[in-house]
């Protein structure tokens, strides 16, 4: 039965994600709102649910290991496969805007998370609510950007979908993810566990991957749809989103201990942003070649920690 449910949880994510996205397109045309937004917001927060469900739970529970290693694990993931992956299918055109602001602003982050975690070795419950502010605040700086730089758009294209079918297809989509996402990580975790994996190898890899995965099949159904400023923006705004209100509410319930091996985890996933935004620098965009150079370095990456733990 195990084995069953996460058969299922991968058929509602692969479903629920293309819902998901052709509604968020939609509504990104009938809007006038740039695709990137759209990305970075609604797409990356819906993403992203099944990361929150975990991390929050988790620290609940007190599990404070898994909730940290869950969010870095499911960042490096974004970065190196979600990208890579979506690279492999077609180039990654890059703009300006990313390269200069959502780009640099994720990788701040980062080293925010990472100052933190240094200083203290935690992230304290004040800490958690600062994260929940700069989110607030990101959240504003997106909507007056789209409002500021507004898409114009063919009449027919804006017309594909209904308005009521654009709220269904996003909510139905919406909650295949988070249905489909839970399904697999539950299973996938049971499966791990009964191999005796330690908490933090699951959460870097199992928990991680599975979590990660509604990312993964959101961007490569955007980059097959030629939605290319989505699936980036969907990597980029999820990745933001598991740092600051992932992060900023388990932190926010409950202070996150950082042990030695989250801080190793946060320098690697600082350093592969710097590698995407080098790829991206290059060219403007990132190539097929790239993208098979940042699966090798997930790979890697994936035999350091097995060897690690």
């Amino acid at each position: 039965m195990t084995y069953v449910m996460l058969i299922l949880g991968f058929v509602l994510l692969i479903k629920g994600a293309d819902f998901f996205v052709e509604g968020s397109s939609a509504v990104a045309r009938k809007l006038h709102i740039p695709a990137m937004v759209i990305g970075m917001t609604i797409v990356a927060m819906g993403t992203s649910l099944p990361e929150c469900a975990v991390s929050v739970t988790a620290s609940i529970a007190g599990s404070n290991e898994l909730a940290v290693s869950n969010v870095v694990g499911s960042n490096i993931f974004n970065l190196m496969v979600v990208c890579g992956a979506c690279a492999l299918w077609t180039p990654m055109a890059v703009s300006q805007s990313t390269l200069k602001q959502e780009l640099p602003f994720s990788i701040a982050m980062g080293l925010i998370l990472l100052i933190l975690g240094y200083s203290g070795m935690e992230i304290s419950r004040a800490d958690g609510l600062i994260f929940i502010v700069i989110f607030v605040c990101f959240l504003m700086w997106m909507v007056r950007a789209a409002k500021v730089n507004p898409v114009q758009q063919e009449e027919e294209e804006a017309k594909m979908l209904s308005g009521w079918k654009c709220v269904l297809y996003i909510l139905l989509g919406g909650a295949a993810i988070m249905w489909g996402g839970d399904l697999v990580v539950d299973s996938a975790s049971a499966i791990a566990a009964n191999f005796g994996l330690s908490q933090n190898l699951i959460g870097l890899t199992i928990v991680a991957m599975g979590t990660s995965l509604p990312e993964l099949v959101t961007s490569v159904v955007a980059s097959r749809k030629g939605e290319v400023d989505m699936a980036l923006g969907n990597v980029l705004g999820s990745n933001v989103f598991n740092i600051l209100m992932v992060l900023g509410a388990a932190a926010a319930i409950s202070p996150i201990t950082f042990v030695q091996e989250n801080m190793m985890d946060i320098i690697l996933l600082t350093g592969m942003s710097l590698i995407v935004w080098v790829f991206a620098w290059t060219k403007k965009q990132v190539r097929r070649s790239e993208g098979i150079i940042m699966l090798l370095v997930y790979a890697a990456y994936m035999v350091y920690i097995c060897v690690r733990n």
